[in-house]
């Protein structure tokens, strides 16, 4: 594990970002490849739940937060796809391991190999080194970037889905599975740009309505030059504060980008938001990062 630096730490308190190669070993990103394939293998997909992902705001609005089968993730592994890969019939287009966009939202509670790396002692030693003194664990995500198809994320805030009171609570932890280039798709970020608040929010609506979320307020707008690329190699880690602003391009390569990532937030006085689609369950309250 690289060792972190307190100049990295002010580097990332400035930039509200912070990339640290060669965090985990290869043998550790193959391992959580090759257990991603057999929950895939596994994958029983009824129809109702093929719900097509997207990041344009009204299409999210419609295929994701209006389906419960999302709103009700938030506990359990679920695999949501990218746009085109079904039949009208609802069959898969093409092969089913290169249809998902994503799993999530619980595998760092229900699968051994990714609650093992999320609670690493390296990842517990990095918590404590940022000052988080009573971290727990929201929600995780392993994120394909499939080749050729693997959509497009526009630029937004993560604390924008995740929001907690006050700000500044959320740390996100993006562990490249694969080298993460311009070609096939890295992150771009703005440097500063956590400190600046955020003015969109995606909430629940009332029970029983049509869609379950909505957007209130409205995101910035943001200039294609003020962001700067982020590639990162195979076990590289990237550490996202939860008011940075950032994006990925649609991978139009012929390399796919994998991806496992999972949010912090600090719970020590703080305020969960009742209205953010995740919500802790009795079956899984946010489990706390140190063991």
């Amino acid at each position: 594990m690289a060792f972190v630096t307190e100049e990295q730490i002010q580097q990332f308190h400035e930039d509200g970002f912070l990339v640290l190669e060669e965090f985990f070993t290869t043998e550790e990103c193959d391992a959580m490849r090759e257990q991603i394939q057999k929950i895939i293998a596994k994958m029983d997909v009824p129809p109702h739940c093929r719900t097509e992902f997207s990041t344009h705001e009204k299409e999210q609005l419609q295929a994701q937060g209006s389906a419960d089968y999302f709103l009700t993730s938030g506990d359990k592994i679920r695999f949501f796809f990218e746009r085109g890969v079904f039949d009208e019939k609802g069959d898969f287009l093409v092969p089913k391991e290169k249809s998902i966009n994503k799993i999530g939202h619980a595998l760092h509670a229900y699968d051994p190999i990714f609650k093992q790396i999320t609670h690493s002692s390296k990842v517990q030693e990095l918590g404590r080194k940022l000052g988080f003194e009573k971290p727990v664990v929201v929600q995780s995500m392993y994120i394909f970037k499939q080749p050729r198809i693997g959509g497009e994320v526009r630029p937004h805030q993560d604390a924008t889905f995740l929001y907690t009171e006050p700000l500044g609570r959320i740390l996100g932890l993006w562990l490249a599975l694969e080298n993460a280039t311009q070609e096939n798709s890295c992150l771009w970020f703005i440097p500063g740009s956590h400190t600046n608040g955020i003015t969109r929010r995606m909430v629940r609506t009332p029970p029983g309505t049509i869609p379950c979320t909505q957007f209130i307020g409205s995101e910035r707008t943001y200039q294609d030059s003020q962001f700067i690329p982020v590639p990162i190699r195979k076990g590289g880690l990237i550490l996202i504060h939860g008011e940075v602003v950032h994006k990925s391009e649609l991978n139009s390569s012929e390399w796919s980008r994998h991806v496992y990532t999972f949010h912090l937030m600090e719970a020590k006085d703080t305020s969960w938001s009742k209205e953010n689609w995740l919500q802790p369950t009795p079956e899984l309250p946010f489990p706390p990062l140190y063991t």
